[in-house]
């Protein structure tokens, strides 16, 4: 959704634009590889996607994600499996828009997450989320942004949306799942305003105040997409956070879409 060869080309084959972005932070260092690929190297059934040399599938026991990518602008290999197990699947989806255009599905909420690493070396095992997005035109069309968060909770985890509408309509949404998946819509917390990222993007989470979110961690600082781990509290306790704020507005940008070859080239084939 977010890649320019798609935009350049009047977004006429979705399936002739398509990646597998693999991100990786740690005390090694980072990795960032999304490579986009043409319907020649795209196949798909019920239950698997493959993407040029990395593979999406689908069981009953989870979700297994084996990749194998060259990262950008720094060229180097990340290889590796990731193993999300089922547990509780969330089959319900909400919509991001009035008109219902836009749908985004939390499909585990908590899962557990197997990662092992080939290139470089590692694997860790931890709590993790996995979720879809669909819409049925882009989404600088309908938004000119948002703030999302993701806390780990306890026993399960609060994930918080706020929209902003081209319509100049606000929209939020805030949704309390439990370890069985079990879903409810709750009052949203308050709203934090949170330090403008390197690129100046306006930054809110919603948390309990009046605190100011702890270990902050800048993931990603591009000119029109911030990510952030945090720490704030929610129901009193102090929970871990994964933040994104998007600016489609800064998506729309001739100047940015053409900086974003750098960090996501294209195989013409």
């Amino acid at each position: 959704m977010f890649s320019p060869y798609y935009a350049w080309s009047g977004r006429a084959d979705p399936l002739d634009h398509c990646a597998v972005n693999v991100a990786l932070y740690g005390e090694a260092g980072r990795g960032w590889a999304m490579t986009e690929r043409g319907r020649g190297s795209v196949t798909r059934d019920h239950a698997t996607l493959s993407i040029g040399p990395s593979a999406l599938a689908w069981d009953d026991g989870g979700l297994t994600v084996t990749f194998d990518e060259v990262t950008a602008p720094r060229r180097s290999r990340l290889r590796g499996t990731i193993r999300l197990r089922a547990g509780a699947v969330n089959r319900q989806a909400w919509s991001l828009d009035a008109a219902g255009r836009h749908l985004w599905r939390p499909i585990l909420p908590r899962a557990e997450v197997e990662v092992r690493l080939t290139d470089p070396a590692g694997g860790w095992r931890g709590l993790g989320y996995f979720d879809t997005n669909a819409g049925d035109e882009p989404l600088e069309d309908a938004f000119t942004g948002w703030d999302w968060s993701r806390a780990h909770l306890p026993t399960g985890a609060l994930i918080c949306y706020d929209v902003a509408r081209r319509t100049g309509e606000a929209a939020q949404l805030a949704l309390s799942f439990d370890g069985d998946a079990a879903v409810r819509i709750v009052e949203p917390p308050p709203r934090l305003r949170l330090p403008a990222t390197g690129w100046r993007i306006p930054r809110r989470l919603r948390a309990e105040g009046p605190d100011d979110p702890g270990a902050r961690q800048s993931l990603e600082d591009t000119p029109f997409y911030a990510r952030s781990a945090l720490r704030a509290r929610h129901d009193g306790v102090w929970a871990d956070i994964v933040h994104e704020s998007l600016s489609l507005d800064r998506l729309r940008s001739p100047i940015v879409r053409a900086m974003l070859p750098f960090r996501m080239p294209r195989i013409f084939w």
